[in-house]
C-alpha cells in the first residue's frame, strides 16, 4: 500500500510540477518590506473589506446572533464610504435566520460550512444530506472541506468523485473546497491538492486553506503556493479559479500583504470578491481602525467597533 501510494504521489508530481519551497519562502518574505502609503492604503484597506467572509461557527450560535452578524455585514462601520463585506458564513442549521435577515436582494451573500466541517469524518450520503439542506435555506455558497484520508492515501480519484458530488449538489450555489493545509504536510501536497480539485470545479469556485481548527491556518506561504497553482492551471486551461486564505488573518497589515500577493502573483483581476476572500472575520474591525485612521489621523479604541465573530 506504502509502494502504490508513494508512486500515485509521483505520478502527480511529475504532471504538475514540484514547489520551489526556498524560493517560495525568498518570494514571500519580499511581501512583508512592502509599503503602500496615502491612497493606495485605503484603496487595499476598502478592497480587502469588501473580501471578508463575517463568520461565526460556534456551538452557542443564535438566530439572534446571526441577525446581528448580518447588519454588521450590510453596514460595517457608520461611515458610508465603507463597503459591506462578501458574505456572511455560518452553519447550515444557521443558514434560514441569515436568509430572513438579509432577506432575497442583498448583495451580502451567505456561505455555509458543510460536509461533516471541519473533519469531513461522515458518510458522504450525510454529507451531501447537509450541503442540500443549505442551499435549500438560502445559502448562496457551500465551504466544503476535502478528504484528507483519501489523498494523503493517494486515493486521488475518491477525492475528485466526492468534490463533483457537492459540486451538482450545490446547483447553482458557489464551491469553496477547503483543502486544510495544516494536515497535507508539504507545499508539494498542497500543490497537488490544489490542482485535483481545481481540475474538477468550475470558472469562479474556490480553493481555500484551512478551516480555522487547526494549529496551522493561513500563512503567506501556503497562500502563495496555491496561487501559483491557480495561475499555472488558468495558463493551461483559461479556466479562472478563485482563492480563499482563512484563519489567523487578523490585522490590516496582514491583509494588505495578501493583497500584494495576489496582485503579483495573478494581476489586478484576482483583486476582488468575486475571486478573492479572506475567511477572517477578526480582521473587520481592524481594517475599520485603519480606514478611520487614514481618515481622520487618529486611531479609534478597539471597542468603539463592534465585535465580529471570532475568525476561522
Amino acid at each position: 500500500m506504502n509502494g502504490a501510494k508513494s508512486a500515485s504521489f509521483r505520478r502527480l508530481f511529475d504532471q504538475i510540477g514540484p514547489v520551489d519551497t526556498v524560493g517560495i519562502e525568498e518570494r514571500v518574505a519580499k511581501y512583508t518590506t512592502r509599503s503602500i502609503k496615502k491612497a493606495a492604503k485605503l484603496w487595499g484597506l476598502k478592497a480587502a473589506v469588501t473580501m471578508v467572509d463575517l463568520t461565526t461557527l460556534e456551538g452557542k450560535d443564535t438566530p439572534g446572533k446571526v441577525a446581528s452578524l448580518c447588519r454588521k455585514a450590510m453596514h460595517p462601520s457608520d461611515d458610508p464610504a465603507v463597503p459591506r463585506v462578501a458574505a456572511v458564513c455560518v452553519y447550515p442549521a444557521m443558514v434560514r435566520a441569515a436568509r430572513k435577515e438579509l432577506g432575497t436582494e442583498s448583495k451580502v451573500r451567505i456561505a455555509s460550512v458543510a460536509t461533516a466541517f471541519p473533519s469531513g469524518q461522515a458518510p458522504l450520503s450525510t454529507r451531501l444530506a447537509e450541503v442540500r439542506a443549505a442551499v435549500n435555506d438560502g445559502a448562496d455558497e457551500i465551504d466544503m472541506v476535502i478528504n484528507r484520508g483519501a489523498f494523503l492515501s493517494g486515493e486521488f480519484s475518491e477525492v475528485q468523485d466526492e468534490i463533483v458530488a457537492v459540486r451538482e449538489t450545490c446547483g447553482a450555489a458557489t464551491l469553496k473546497v477547503i483543502l486544510e493545509v495544516s494536515e497535507l504536510e508539504t507545499y508539494d501536497k498542497i500543490r497537488a491538492a490544489s490542482f485535483l480539485a481545481m481540475e474538477v470545479l468550475r470558472p469562479g469556485d474556490f480553493i481555500k486553506t484551512s478551516t480555522g481548527k487547526t494549529n496551522l491556518n493561513a500563512t503567506l506561504g501556503n497562500n502563495q503556493v496555491m496561487l501559483e497553482a491557480i495561475r499555472d492551471f488558468y495558463l493551461a486551461t483559461g479556466i479562472p479559479i478563485a482563492m480563499k486564505p482563512a484563519g489567523g488573518i487578523r490585522t490590516a497589515k496582514q491583509a494588505l500583504q495578501f493583497l500584494i500577493a495576489v496582485k503579483e502573483t495573478l494581476g489586478d483581476a484576482w483583486l476582488n470578491n468575486r475571486r478573492y476572500r479572506f475567511g477572517a472575520s477578526s480582521l473587520l474591525n481592524d481594517l475599520l481602525r485603519q480606514i478611520e485612521k487614514e481618515r481622520t489621523g487618529a486611531y479609534q479604541a478597539p471597542y468603539y467597533f463592534s465585535e465580529a465573530a471570532e475568525s476561522y
